[in-house]
């Protein structure tokens, strides 16, 4: 019983220590009227910029701009619920409930394809500037995270969209 506690203790200040950081600290030249979170703040601002000037409403802002979607693929729906099982779930229902996130229902008759691959790949530049997803945002209290999504397991997750929408 005391090794058990002696391991959970030895666990828990890993965890603790290893969310801590590098130890590194950011380093301001001499004479810099410069601060790096003003800085950071500017370059931040200046990409929100950019990506509002580039953003379609209908595309949204990324790679994926034609998103063949003529055939159901039910091999690749099975693959994109396998991966939204892992990834998705524990924040969306595929139903319209409303979990931390959306409901799935009905999206894919909301969004175009495109739309959809590009959020699910990198939420972060569209949720800055598009309006309904910053209204989801004041609703739902919680950012999407980017989850890390390969091109195929996003277009295997869009599949599994379908289906749920009724895509044969």
């Amino acid at each position: 019983m005391k090794s058990l506690r002696t391991i959970a203790l030895a666990t828990l200040a890993f965890t603790l220590f290893s969310c801590g950081g590098d130890g590194k600290t950011d380093s301001i030249p001499s004479g810099s009227t410069e601060t790096t979170a003003a800085s950071t703040t500017d370059e931040s601002t200046a990409e929100m910029e950019a990506n509002a000037a580039k953003y379609d409403p209908n595309r949204g802002i990324g790679k994926h701009e034609n998103v063949d979607v003529s055939k159901f693929d039910p091999a690749m729906a099975a693959a994109g619920k396998k991966v939204a099982d892992v990834k998705c779930t524990s924040c969306h229902k595929p139903t319209d409930e409303k979990l931390v996130g959306p409901g799935w229902l009905g999206v894919t008759k909301r969004q175009t394809p495109e739309w959809i691959m590009n959020f699910i790949s990198n939420p972060d530049p569209m949720i800055d500037v598009d309006p309904e997803l910053q209204k989801q945002l004041e609703l739902c209290l919680v950012r999407m995270p980017n989850q890390g999504l390969s091109d195929t397991e996003a277009r295997e997750v869009l599949e599994y969209m379908r289906e749920i929408d009724g895509a044969k």
